[in-house]
């Protein structure tokens, strides 16, 4: 919900606990990857830049640290596209990245 209230989407959804298991034959808590989207700012983004797909969707980590105990990550933009020399791309960055710290806020909350 807290994505869905700053306009994120899920793209994607692994299961690395059962990926694992079914591959590896190893157990880990339950730890889940999900692959974040806001369509406008995607756009915006590929617009400004258009082999920032190699860095889409924004991952959002939800992990179980110990029992009943979870944690929620999610990927700064700003950061991860700082290597990238573009303005418009860098203001985009900085919105979603404010757009993610809200969505961990509303979990802490």
């Amino acid at each position: 919900m807290a994505l869905k209230n700053e306009g994120f989407g899920v793209l994607t959804e692994i299961d690395m606990k059962d990926t694992l298991k079914k591959k590896l034959g190893v157990d880990i808590a339950p730890y889940t990857i999900l692959g974040a989207c806001n369509p406008q700012f995607a756009y915006q983004a590929l617009q400004a830049e258009d082999k920032i797909g190699t860095m889409l969707p924004c991952n959002v980590i939800i992990q179980e640290k110990e029992l009943g105990k979870i944690e929620v990550s999610a990927v700064d933009p700003a950061a991860s596209m700082q290597a990238i020399h573009n303005e418009k791309l860098k203001e985009i960055a900085s919105t979603v990245r404010a757009k993610m710290q809200n969505v961990i806020q509303q979990l802490i909350e």
